[in-house]
């Protein structure tokens, strides 16, 4: 019975760790689209398309209507124009379904940017964002660079830092 407590405590604590990102700074970024809710109306989001605009950032987050999920997103929705002062523009992703997104977009992001679904995880897997075996995202940020290369990336689970370091990482590119 110990033994067994001591392996489910090893195994929290791993699954509530930050992300070990795979993708680093240089490496191609994975091309993707999306079903995507901005201010409950759904689209596809092209991460190809955007990026002919100008950097994106992907930022990944495990669940809508957290605590921390909710506060990210608020957070990204003040910020939305200082990002696009510098041409960036941001998409969230999750593992929740559109329908669940489309109220998440006009609620917590305001209508401000766009919220992906990947109910399936292939997109979280494919950034390595995925939450080991949940079918969940871990809470990584990633700057796309027009050239599809990631240009930065912020793998922490604290909500609070994701949007200030990527607003600080996006001013020292140019």
């Amino acid at each position: 019975m110990k033994k067994i407590a001591l392996g489910l405590a090893a195994l929290g604590l791993v699954l509530a760790s930050p992300a070990f990102a795979a993708l680093k700074v240089g490496d191609k970024a994975p091309v993707f689209h999306l079903p995507a809710a901005t201010d409950g109306a759904v689209s596809t989001f092209s991460i190809k398309d955007a990026l002919k605009k100008g950097p994106v950032v992907v930022y990944f987050y495990p669940k809508a209507f957290t605590g921390g999920c909710s506060l990210e997103a608020h957070q990204f929705s003040e910020a939305i124009p200082e990002f696009q002062a510098h041409n960036v523009s941001v998409i969230g992703i999750s593992t929740d379904d559109i329908a669940t997104l489309q109220k998440f977009s006009k609620e917590s992001c305001q209508g401000k940017f766009p919220v992906g679904s990947d109910t399936k995880a292939k997109v979280t897997s494919a950034y390595d964002a995925k939450m080991g075996a949940m079918n969940m995202s871990n809470r990584i940020s990633y700057i796309i660079g027009t050239d599809g290369k990631v240009a930065f990336v912020h793998d922490d689970g604290d909500a609070a830092t994701h949007v200030s370091t990527l607003l600080t990482a996006v001013k020292a590119m140019k």
